[in-house]
């Protein structure tokens, strides 16, 4: 078993911040493959479902982001998950928007929700990191983090959600480079080669 967490803040005011977009990754998870209504349980909001054959929780910790690691290690202990079979979506300043890494352990690199999940079940979890991008200054990335996409994002949200949704067996079968190729192919879409010279073009 799987426990999938996506980060964010709750609250209809943080709904669209770049803070959130772990939520609203998990949120076209849990709509594309079926997992059903959540309801409140572990200091959060949690749905149950199948994915590729591999039975998962979806949980959405509504703790506020520097204590995500609370509802995320309760609902880890009550369903006897190991460190390594929890699965945290987040945003990451240190990626172009858009882009997608997935990785296993290793630092916060400041963020509060990793720090915070870093206490309560250590490190070696896997991370799949979205990028929001960086507002240039340290001093800006509060206010950054905590206010809504701006309205030129919107174009690649529409392609990476649904992108990481359709994604997702990869990623809970543990192809992490799977997942990374599909979402970036579903992303990226190759243009179609151009037609041989004297093939019949239609016309």
């Amino acid at each position: 078993m799987l426990l999938l967490a996506g980060l964010g803040n709750p609250g209809a005011q943080y709904a669209w911040n770049r803070h959130n977009i772990g939520y609203m990754a998990l949120d076209s998870i849990v709509q594309r493959h079926q997992m059903g209504a959540y309801r409140r349980r572990f200091r959060g909001l949690i749905t149950h479902g199948r994915i590729a054959g591999v039975r998962l929780a979806a949980l959405k910790p509504t703790t506020f982001m520097n204590d995500s690691g609370s509802a995320v290690g309760e609902a880890a202990r009550f369903f006897k998950v190991p460190t390594s079979a929890v699965v945290v979506v987040h945003d990451d300043l240190d990626l172009v928007p858009g882009k997608v890494r997935v990785k296993t352990g290793g630092g916060h690199g400041g963020h509060n929700g990793l720090r915070s999940i870093d206490r309560h079940i250590g490190p070696d979890y896997k991370r799949v990191r979205i990028g929001i991008g960086h507002p240039g200054e340290k001093r800006l990335v509060h206010d950054y983090v905590l206010h809504d996409f701006a309205t030129a994002d919107q174009d690649w949200l529409d392609r990476l959600l649904p992108a990481l949704a359709e994604a997702a067996p990869y990623l809970v079968r543990g192809d992490d480079s799977g997942f990374m190729n599909k979402v970036s192919l579903l992303t990226n879409p190759r243009p179609a080669p151009p037609p041989s010279p004297g093939s019949d073009d239609g016309v």
